[in-house]
């Protein structure tokens, strides 16, 4: 068990960045949240096993269909034993 904190810049808002981040999140079987900052960014917490936080990156660096990623930080966090991943205003 693992717990990333990612945050995403480019044109990453107003192209369902977040709604996407959580299907492929679900999918992936992750727990967690996305969501956007004041910057233009995207954020998101995630947790569960290194294998499938690795796949969430991976598909940070594109996003969906309609995002330009520019960045995609990461950074390692405590767990915090978070719940279904969700999306947070």
């Amino acid at each position: 068990m693992k717990h990333l904190n990612i945050r995403v810049t480019g044109r990453v808002q107003g192209v369902y960045f977040r709604a996407s981040t959580r299907d492929v999140a679900s999918k992936l079987k992750l727990r967690g949240f996305v969501r956007n900052e004041p910057d233009g960014s995207v954020y998101i917490e995630a947790e569960g096993n290194e294998e499938a936080l690795e796949e969430l990156v991976a598909w940070c660096h594109h996003g969906p269909p309609r995002a330009m990623v520019e960045n995609v930080e990461v950074n390692e966090g405590p767990i915090q034993n978070l719940g279904s991943f969700d999306i947070r205003r």
